[in-house]
C-alpha cells in the first residue's frame, strides 16, 4: 500500500491545534458563562479570548487543505477514481460528526464534510493560483459574515492552495520566509489584539474576535514552526506530533473527557477561567501521552483506522511492523 511521506512538523502543528481547540470546547460545553462588556471590566474573560477564540479553529481548518491535497495526491497513485474515494472519505466524516453531536452540540466535522464535498472536491479542479484567490475571497466573506464556521471554506482553499505550492513539502527549507512573514504579522496581530479589546467581551463582539483571531491563528502558527527548528522545538515535536497524528481519535475523546470533567468538577458552576483552562492542559497531557504509547504498538489512531478502511472500502493493517 502506497503511503505519502508524513511530515511531522505538520503532524506536531495539527495537535497543538487540537490542544487550544480543547480550551475552548471546555467553555462550550461545560455551560460556562461567559461575561459581556468592556474588556477593562471583564480582563480575565478579555486574556481568555484573545487567547483561545478563534485562534486555533482557522489552524486545524487550514491543515484540513493541506492534508485533503495531500490525500488526493495518494489516492491519485492508487486508483483511477480519486476524487470518488475523497467523496467517501467525506461522507464517513460526515456521518462521524452527526454521531459526535450526541457528545458535543457545536462540533464541526460535519461543517468539514459538507464545506469539502462543496467546495474542496469542485476546487480541486482548480489551479493553485485560482485556490488561492477563492480562498482569500472566502475567508475576508467569513469576516464580513461574522461567524467562525463562514470561515471555514475560504481556510480550506487556501490550505488546498498551499500545498499546491508545495508549502508541506518544503517547510523544512522555508525558516527565511516564515521569519519574514512573522514580522509582517505580528503588527498587524497586534493592531487587532487592541481592535478586539477596545469593542469589548462577549458574544456581541464576534466580528472583531473572528477577525483578530484569523491572523494571530497565523501568528500561532509562524511561532510554533520556528519553534520547531530550536533545540526545546524537539521536545515540541515529541509531544504534539503524535497527537496530530491521531487528531481525529483525540478531537472525539476530548468531547468525552471535558464532560467527565465537568461532572467531576463542575467547571461550567464556576466564575473564572483559571479551572477551565488548568483542566485543557491536563487534558491536553491524557491525549499526548495517549498518543504516544498508542503509536508505539499501531499505525493509526482506532478513529482514523476505522476511517480509512471506510475510504477504500476494505480493511487496512493497524499493528505497526514492531514497537517503536
Amino acid at each position: 500500500m502506497t503511503q505519502y511521506r508524513r511530515i511531522s512538523a505538520i503532524d506536531a502543528l495539527r495537535g497543538f491545534a487540537l490542544a487550544g481547540i480543547v480550551e475552548f470546547n471546555l467553555v462550550q460545553m461545560s455551560g460556562f458563562a461567559r461575561p459581556g462588556g468592556a474588556a477593562a471590566d471583564h480582563v480575565g474573560a478579555f486574556v481568555w479570548e484573545s487567547l483561545f477564540i478563534q485562534r486555533f479553529f482557522p489552524i486545524f481548518s487550514f491543515l484540513f487543505g493541506v492534508s485533503f491535497a495531500l490525500f488526493l495526491r495518494t489516492a491519485s497513485r492508487r486508483t483511477d477514481r480519486p476524487r470518488l474515494v475523497l467523496s467517501r472519505r467525506l461522507l464517513w466524516l460526515g456521518v462521524f460528526g452527526a454521531l459526535h453531536t450526541l457528545l458535543q452540540h457545536g462540533e464541526v466535522l460535519r461543517f468539514y464534510a459538507a464545506f469539502g464535498l462543496v467546495v474542496l472536491l469542485p476546487a480541486s479542479y482548480l489551479s493553485r493560483r485560482w485556490a488561492l484567490a477563492l480562498g482569500l475571497v472566502l475567508t475576508l466573506a467569513g469576516w464580513v459574515f461574522l461567524n467562525g464556521v463562514a470561515i471555514i471554506p475560504g481556510l480550506f482553499l487556501l490550505g488546498l492552495a498551499a500545498a499546491g505550492y508545495g508549502l508541506a513539502d518544503t517547510l523544512e527549507q522555508r525558516t527565511r520566509p516564515l521569519v519574514i512573514a512573522l514580522l509582517v504579522v505580528v503588527p498587524v496581530a497586534v493592531f487587532l489584539e487592541w481592535w478586539q479589546f477596545r469593542g469589548g467581551v462577549g458574544q456581541a463582539h464576534i466580528g472583531r474576535v473572528v477577525s483578530a483571531g484569523t491572523v494571530v491563528a497565523l501568528l500561532y502558527a509562524l511561532v510554533f514552526l520556528l519553534l520547531l527548528r530550536t533545540p526545546p522545538g524537539r521536545a515540541l515535536e515529541a509531544v504534539f506530533a503524535p497527537m496530530g497524528r491521531l487528531a481525529l481519535t483525540n478531537y472525539v475523546l476530548a468531547s468525552v473527557l471535558i464532560l467527565a470533567a465537568d461532572r467531576a468538577f463542575d467547571l461550567g458552576g464556576g466564575t473564572t477561567y483559571g479551572p477551565l483552562v488548568a483542566t485543557g492542559a491536563g487534558i491536553g497531557l491524557v491525549q499526548a501521552a495517549l498518543s504516544v504509547l498508542w503509536l508505539r504498538w499501531f499505525r493509526y489512531g482506532p478513529l482514523e483506522w476505522l476511517w480509512r478502511c471506510l475510504t477504500w472500502w476494505r480493511r487496512v493493517p493497524l499493528r505497526a511492523e514492531a514497537p517503536r
